[in-house]
């Protein structure tokens, strides 16, 4: 058995969908649309073929509050080098997104920063 995708509900579809795209290099699918479901979503390919599908729909809840939270923690992205790490980090640090730690190495032998997508989840970069 293998995990075939992950996927994040959105209030904007396109916004989020950008962002993997432009920081985390996804290339995007066609949009999908379920009109009589009001639903919309795109899937997101990684280079070593992880997928991920940025949903949206109408009535869809506001992003729970408060850290930690029961549930999802983080999608962690690598890099492949410590230099990859700084630079990303720096990057999004630059475009006005928010850096929640690091770089750093931890206690467990990572080198990583953690950053928030437009939507507040947290993503990790790591070598």
């Amino acid at each position: 058995m293998k995990i075939h995708h992950i996927a994040i509900w959105t209030q904007d579809l396109e916004r989020l969908v950008d962002f993997y795209a432009a920081y985390l290099g996804a290339s995007v699918g066609p949009e999908y649309a379920n009109p009589r479901k009001e639903y919309r979503s795109r899937f997101l390919t990684f280079e070593a073929g992880a997928t991920i599908e940025i949903a949206t729909k109408t009535g869809l809840a506001d992003h729970p509050g408060g850290e930690p939270r029961a549930g999802y923690a983080h999608l962690a992205f690598s890099t492949g080098s410590v230099e990859g790490v700084d630079q990303l980090t720096t990057r999004l640090r630059v475009d006005g997104f928010e850096i929640v730690d690091g770089p750093r190495w931890t206690g467990d032998g990572f080198y990583e920063s953690a950053a928030l997508d437009p939507d507040g989840n947290r993503i990790e970069i790591i070598i």
